[in-house]
């Protein structure tokens, strides 16, 4: 059978690819706001399966092309953990700076807002949530976005253009997330996004130098250990004693 032309059907699901997880983010995060903590809960899960159903439905069972990551790399292993340990190390000093500033305090009652609309309302349930993102989303994350977004707009187009669509795209869902927190800052949220932004540049980088996404997801993995770290912190007092 033959392969379907990826030329204009291809760039049209790469930009859908692109929005996806922004309209995933309204769904979970702005729509069901308020609701029940199932209700939440079924939202997310049923957004984020359909985000990460897209690579396979389209390469397996469009292209018909075999699914498959290369093995990870020392060098590239080496990397992503060098650079995910220091974007930690700096996530966390910056929350020791910003503890008890008004900043972090005008952010603290959204972020405990939405940690208690998901039912995380003990300290093993975030810990647990915080594995969970930490190991598994973080990986779904890196093929969504480095194998499959950065991956195939590399077959399209030269490297930097891949590099600034897929990034800007990782970024735009989380300025929702951000200013949801900090919209009382706005230079601030729009700061951390594009923080974000360059974290999506640095991973699309390795993954482009490395031809696996196992160094971008340890580094991946670090980042987002380092923001569970902090948001346990804050939400402390939620889980009592």
């Amino acid at each position: 059978m033959e392969k379907p032309p990826v030329s204009l059907a291809e760039m049209a699901i790469l930009a859908f690819a692109c929005v996806l997880p922004t309209f995933v983010t309204l769904a979970y995060f702005v729509g069901a706001q308020g609701s029940d903590s199932s209700v939440q809960q079924a939202v997310f899960g049923a957004a984020k399966a359909l985000q990460f159903a897209l690579p396979i439905v389209w390469v397996g069972l469009v292209c018909r092309e075999r699914l498959a990551w290369p093995r990870p790399s020392h060098r590239g292993l080496a990397i992503g953990l060098t650079f995910g340990l220091a974007v930690a190390g700096a996530l966390w000093l910056l929350y020791q700076g910003l503890l008890g500033t008004p900043l972090m305090d005008e952010a603290l009652r959204p972020i405990r807002e939405k940690i208690a609309g998901l039912g995380v309302d003990s300290a093993w349930r975030f810990a647990a949530l915080g594995v969970f993102y930490s190991l598994v989303h973080s990986l779904l994350e890196e093929y969504y976005w480095r194998w499959f977004v950065f991956g195939r707009l590399r077959r399209l187009v030269p490297l930097v253009p891949a590099i600034a669509v897929s990034s800007l795209g990782f970024a735009a869902h989380h300025v929702i997330l951000l200013w949801h927190y900090f919209s009382h800052a706005p230079v601030v949220a729009l700061l951390l996004s594009a923080c974000v932004a360059v974290g999506g540049v640095a991973w699309a980088w390795l993954y482009e130098r490395s031809e696996s996404i196992y160094g971008p997801w340890l580094s991946h993995l670090c980042v987002d250990a380092a923001i569970f770290a902090v948001g346990f912190q804050l939400a402390k007092p939620l889980f009592g004693n």
